[in-house]
């Protein structure tokens, strides 16, 4: 008896709640077509000819307002699962009040690989697509969406020229699908500028609940954000919506983004998406053709950093790889162009010069005290030369160590010199050791694939980068110059993309802040060795190998990319190892 009565007052108590707090919303007039309002058209297409989701097939429906004129490109708004939000009816009634500009709507539903037959279901593609995290889908609108429907025409024989400016472009979803729109416009802020997020799937199915971390560490990117959630959203085994959700808004709020919210009381479902979806693109299209730039973040490490309204600038580009960024006292910068077996030299006025012809393929590079220039040479060339040079001019070298394979260098103000020798990915790399007298010795190994390496600026501390997983790894420096107290330190992001952070070159600056190149851009470590600030560098053929910097003042940070060598100005100082030893300050705990 008592059981039922329970029972029965949970139920009544769900009624009263479901009474007291039903999901009604207003109906915004550009929801309900008008009289006299031009109206669109709607094409629908199956494509099944994607490359970066082999073997998939779905539906792509295209929006052409009735004022298109195909005499320019069009701005684009994409919506993952199909049309959504009464979009065509809102489009309609929005560009016919100049509220929005002439906007092209392409709405994709999820990739389905289909069945072979009758007792099979189809493979079902949505949260691979949509939930993971990296450019394939971004990748898939730009390579080969946007190109199958400009290849389409509407009924009057009308061309569907889209726009190829990122301002012009908007893109949104529900659910996983406003994960994935964000993505794509993570991923690729020049090509998408602004999103519409309806209770976005902002927690741990694919990785997505790392996003609030990474919008606080990562320089703000120029997009504009509209965020829509209830607080009876989904709160189950990969998280609660509803936390997420807000705690997005708050990351991007924090990392001075150009963010809106509209919180209610619904569940998991379109309802409240689709009543304020009309004031969403008022709101996401406001001040156009004004181009959307990144805010100014709260991250003090950023700002300790980075210089306002200062990008990078390329410094030379047609590279075969480039690799061994050095500066010497005079601010002198030098990089390698491995396959090209050459070295390059940019001056403290900023030119750039070949500096040695025939550079023996070499990689690391580092300046002692007395100026000498030393390399590395590993397995690039043909027959491996595995030395160690020191040029006191560009016309001439002599071999300090015969037989050390390495890959990066760095030499104390005292002289000893230390050498990251990888011995491929899967064997264990060795750390040398060779001294001021010329005698080499083995002062660690294990490391998978010992990549980068730098000294702290009181050379006290060496790190060590292990390209093969998430670690960088530090050293204490004994008197003797023998390593100790070997600990895995700084803890690097991976992307979703990737088995590790492929962490390459490193150096500090003088307050001890450690810059790491990685996959994921340069990753800017604390003393306690935690990721507090990631820098993108700009896209080229591969990932940031280097970095130093340069300059008179060394306060100007160039890298190497691959392909290209750009620079940056900075706030920070770089630490020289040339130079007498600098304490920094403690750190934070």
């Amino acid at each position: 008896m008592r059981r039922n009565i329970v029972l029965l007052l949970l139920f009544f108590c769900g009624r009263i709640t479901a009474q007291t707090n039903p999901e009604t919303y207003s109906v915004d007039p550009a929801s309900v077509e008008q009289a006299g309002v031009p109206k669109g058209e709607i094409l629908k297409f199956t494509f099944e000819d994607s490359k970066i989701f082999p073997g998939t097939s779905r539906e792509i429906s295209i929006y052409v307002p009735a004022q298109y004129k195909a005499d320019k490109p069009a701005c684009v708004y994409v919506n993952q699962d199909g049309i959504q939000w009464k979009a065509p009816t809102v489009f309609d009634n929005l560009i016919a009040k100049n509220e929005i500009p002439l906007t092209i709507g392409v709405f994709i539903t999820p990739g389905k690989v289909l069945a072979q037959n009758k007792e099979a279901i189809d493979r079902f593609n949505r949260s691979f697509e949509y939930d993971g995290l990296g450019d394939s889908y971004a990748r898939f609108l730009l390579e080969e969406v946007f190109p199958f429907v400009e290849s389409k025409k509407t009924s009057d024989g009308r061309a569907i020229i889209l726009s190829n400016n990122g301002n012009d472009r908007a893109i949104g979803g529900s659910s996983s699908g406003a994960v994935c729109a964000f993505t794509a416009a993570w991923e690729r802020p020049q090509e998408f500028s602004r999103v519409f997020s309806a209770i976005g799937t902002y927690t741990g199915l694919r990785g997505a609940d790392r996003y609030d971390i990474l919008v606080r560490k990562y320089e703000p990117k120029p997009i504009r954000i509209y965020l829509q959630d209830g607080s009876n959203d989904l709160n189950i085994y990969a998280g609660d919506w509803w936390k997420a959700n807000e705690s997005m808004d708050r990351a991007l709020q924090f990392s001075g983004y150009d963010v809106k919210h509209a919180w209610g009381e619904g569940a998991h479902n379109g309802q409240h998406g689709t009543a304020i979806f009309p004031e969403a693109m008022r709101w996401l299209w406001r001040d156009y053709p004004i181009p959307i730039v990144a805010g100014v973040t709260k991250n003090p490490f950023l700002n300790d950093i980075l210089i306002e309204n200062e990008g990078w600038e390329l410094v030379g580009e047609n590279y075969g790889f480039t690799e061994g960024t050095a500066v010497n006292a005079k601010g002198e910068v030098f990089f390698q162009d491995i396959p090209n077996s050459k070295t390059y030299k940019v001056g403290v006025d900023g030119k750039l010069e070949v500096y040695i012809h025939d550079s023996k393929k070499a990689s690391g590079t580092t300046f002692s005290a007395s100026g000498d220039m030393l390399t590395i040479t590993g397995g690039w060339s043909e027959p491996p030369t595995k030395q160690v040079h020191r040029y006191k001019t560009a016309k001439a070298y002599e071999v300090v160590a015969n037989e050390t394979p390495g890959n990066d260098i760095t030499i104390t103000f005292m002289g000893n010199t230390y050498v990251t020798s990888p011995d491929g990915r899967e064997r264990p790399s060795k750390l040398y050791l060779i001294k001021p007298n010329g005698e080499r010795s083995v002062v660690d190994e294990g490391l998978k694939f010992a990549n980068g390496v730098c000294l702290s600026p009181d050379q006290s501390q060496l790190y060590a980068t292990e390209s093969a997983t998430h670690w960088v790894w530090v050293y204490q420096i004994q008197a003797d110059g023998s390593l100790a107290h070997k600990q895995k330190y700084g803890w690097l992001h991976v992307r979703d993309v990737d088995e590790n952070a492929w962490s390459d070159g490193l150096k500090c600056d003088q307050d001890g802040r450690i810059y790491v190149t990685s996959l994921s851009g340069i990753q800017v470590m604390d003393q306690l060795g935690r990721v507090n600030a990631i820098i993108p560098t700009p896209k080229t053929k591969g990932q940031v190998s280097n970095l130093c910097f340069g300059g008179p003042d060394f306060d100007v940070m160039y890298v190497s990319c691959h392909d290209k060598v750009y620079r940056r100005k900075v706030k920070v100082k770089g630490a020289n190892n040339f130079e007498k030893p600098i304490k920094p300050a403690n750190p934070r705990l």
